[in-house]
């Protein structure tokens, strides 16, 4: 920060938040999964199948509206802070898409943006998926801005901070005769077991980022409690062929297993996820959460990142982080844990796609 006053962003000047996107009305439902399997022979029972979830939610996905809030809240953040950066919005698989929203922000003179995706870690669906996404939407928009994505944030403080105290609050939300004896969870997506084997640049991050987290927040929980709680790492939304190995324990089958461990609670922590989207609502608070009532285990879910405003200060520290490096000045780099930071720039190789190479943006190979 100059001593004439606020931080400076350059050379960027805007943000773009990078999402999945969900459907948010029930004719939304199978078009948008549709869009979500285009190209991976999903039969349309398997979708409709799917679908079901949304439509017991009356077919449409919270996380466009948690998406808008966390646009707002970033953009009060960045107006406190006097960081006058204007904030983007664009989807994967949704409206509002990638390349209608760099069309806009073309045309309202944006000329470099920084993005962050909504996944904290590295793997192909996490983090190069969404480098060809861009990719793809610069190349359908004439004279697009350039676009850079800001570091995986796993380890950042700004979200293993939210995630400590969330974990904190749903053990104190346990029954008493539940809380000692009780094991904290942390449950992510699930992904093929081949995909964690070529994630980051030396494979295997996706798991060992989660890992290295979870024992962060199970020491940060020992330090407030005075109790080392067992931990476990656990997965949901598993999809695919049955043929094909992917990441496990199931939620629902480890639940069971504490059971006949004579458990006596649980704490589920979405570690995997920053916001309460589908995969939180529908396969923790209502399957996993089912699974663990019909069998009479005690448990609590807690709360995810969302719009903590220590997670929404993260982004801005991550921006400006990134744009003193373009700038090469050096300046401190948040994290906790065993793992240093993150690379700014994805390396050759790194999270290679399954089907084969497709062009990708922000990273060493672009």
């Amino acid at each position: 920060m100059s001593a004439a006053g606020p931080p400076a962003a350059a050379p960027y000047d805007a943000l773009l938040l990078v999402s999945f996107g969900g459907p948010e009305k029930p004719e939304d439902v199978l078009p948008f999964l549709r869009n979500v399997t285009d190209g991976k022979a999903i039969p349309e029972e398997r979708l409709a199948e799917v679908g079901e979830h949304y439509q017991a939610f009356g077919g449409r996905s919270p996380i466009n509206d948690q998406n808008r809030a966390l646009v707002a809240a970033i953009e009060e953040d960045f107006a406190a802070a006097g960081l006058d950066v204007p904030v983007y919005w664009g989807n994967r698989n949704w409206d509002p898409y990638l390349a209608g929203t760099l069309a806009r922000m073309r045309d309202q003179g944006i000329h470099r943006a920084a993005c962050l995706v909504t996944s904290a870690y590295a793997s192909y669906s996490g983090c190069r998926q969404y480098r060809e996404n861009l990719a793809a939407a610069a190349a359908d928009v004439p004279g697009a801005p350039r676009l850079d994505r800001l570091r995986h944030y796993f380890n950042h403080p700004g979200f293993v901070e939210p995630m400590v105290d969330n974990t904190l609050n749903a053990l104190a939300a346990l029954p008493d005769d539940a809380r000692h004896n009780g094991e904290i969870v942390f449950v992510t997506h699930s992904i093929p077991e081949a995909m964690n084997a070529a994630s980051g640049p030396a494979g295997g991050a996706y798991v060992a980022q989660h890992r290295n987290i979870a024992d962060e927040v199970v020491d940060r929980v020992r330090e407030e409690t005075g109790h080392r709680y067992p931990s476990s790492l656990a997965f949901c939304s598993r999809s695919g062929p049955p043929q094909v190995p992917w990441l496990e324990p199931d939620v629902n089958d480890h639940l069971r297993l504490l059971r006949k461990r004579d458990v006596s609670g649980a704490v589920i922590v979405p570690i995997g996820f920053v916001s309460d989207h589908m995969e939180v609502i529908f396969d923790l608070d209502t399957e996993a959460m089912a699974t663990a009532a019909d069998i009479g285990l005690p448990c609590v879910r807690a709360a995810t990142a969302g719009v903590d405003p220590r997670f929404v200060g993260m982004v801005r520290d991550l921006l400006l982080e990134r744009a003193a490096v373009e700038r090469g000045e050096d300046r401190r780099r948040a994290s906790v844990g065993g793992l240093p930071a993150s690379w700014d720039v994805c390396p050759l190789g790194c999270c290679a796609n399954p089907r084969g190479p497709r062009p990708a943006l922000a990273g060493a190979d672009a």
